[in-house]
């Protein structure tokens, strides 16, 4: 099963990591935008990528998804672990490189064929295909986008995880209900990597993922979406990836709306997410995750339920 493989790798794989990142300094450390108050080890991503490649390998070796997610998840947890490099010294890497590799990247799976090809009607009655770059347009935009909206909302011990869980969960659902393995070896190991680094994540977390390791999770779930659900689908279907992965892609649409309106720059990190919203009202770290789930769950529970009533 892939979520075995993947569960019991990340759990075997954190705890050497930690001491090695404490060893030679790879830690988070805290200042006035950062909730932790201890230097935290910031090397889970490191993990993540190696449980969920190394199951879909066994899996699924031979497919596209596979690489894609070798190919782009590499290259992204590369470039995320340069940047955390750089955090950890207390600089800043520069937004262009990283801009750069996140669009290439988007364009791996649109290469590969794992691509929005086009959308059929709410009775399925005919479909509109998709000319070639649309469907390579389409594509990329909503890798890049999901890629980077992940990243944005890991900024609370075991959020991140717990909501790529919840999401990737639901379309492990979609892709059995409809019969599809592929996409179902993709989030079955995208599931048992997340669950086995929550047990490290969540409050009080004894480890990060840092940059390489959300911008790798948000790029898989991308893949999964487009490779299962997305692809040819209803126009009401639609909803189902966009429901299951909806509080990363509201708390962006929000954040992104209140930057532009107050002039700052969209890349720039700040305390406008929905998880510091919560936390100035009064809620602890463990109220806002429990809360986020909780509306996670709702939005993956109304996407099954579109999925089961025009299916």
């Amino acid at each position: 099963m892939p979520a075995l493989v993947s569960f019991s790798i990340v759990l075997a794989l954190v705890p050497a990591l930690r001491l090695a990142a404490v060893r030679i300094g790879f830690v988070d450390r805290p200042n006035h935008r950062k909730i932790h108050a201890h230097p935290i080890p910031l090397m889970g991503g490191v993990a993540l990528y190696a449980g969920c490649l190394a199951a879909v390998f066994l899996y699924d070796g031979g497919s596209a998804r596979f690489a894609a997610i070798a190919l782009g998840g590499t290259a992204l947890v590369a470039i995320g672990l340069i940047d955390d490099w750089y955090k950890v010294r207390g600089k800043e890497f520069p937004v262009w490189p990283r801009l750069i590799v996140y669009a290439a990247v988007s364009a791996v799976p649109a290469w590969l064929g794992i691509q929005v090809v086009g959308v059929t009607n709410v009775a399925g009655e005919g479909m509109l295909l998709f000319p070639v770059w649309m469907c390579w347009l389409a594509t990329m935009a909503w890798v890049f986008g999901i890629t980077n909206m992940i990243n944005f909302i890991d900024g609370v011990d075991g959020l991140a995880s717990g909501i790529v869980t919840i999401s990737s969960l639901t379309l492990l659902v979609v892709a059995v209900v409809k019969g599809e393995f592929g996409p179902a070896v993709l989030a079955s190991a995208l599931v048992g990597a997340c669950l086995a680094f929550l047990i490290f994540n969540f409050y009080p977390a004894r480890i990060f993922m840092g940059d390489a390791g959300a911008v790798f999770l948000g790029y898989v779930l991308a893949v999964l979406a487009v490779d299962g659900s997305f692809k040819s689908a209803t126009i009401i279907s639609i909803l189902v990836p966009v429901l299951a992965i909806g509080v990363p892609i509201l708390d962006s649409v929000f954040v992104m709306m209140r930057r532009m309106w107050s002039g700052k720059g969209l890349h720039r990190a700040d305390k406008l997410h929905t998880h510091h919203t919560l936390m100035s009202w009064g809620l602890t770290q463990t109220q806002t995750v429990s809360f986020l789930y909780l509306i996670g769950a709702l939005f993956s529970l109304l996407s099954i339920i579109v999925l089961l009533a025009f299916s």
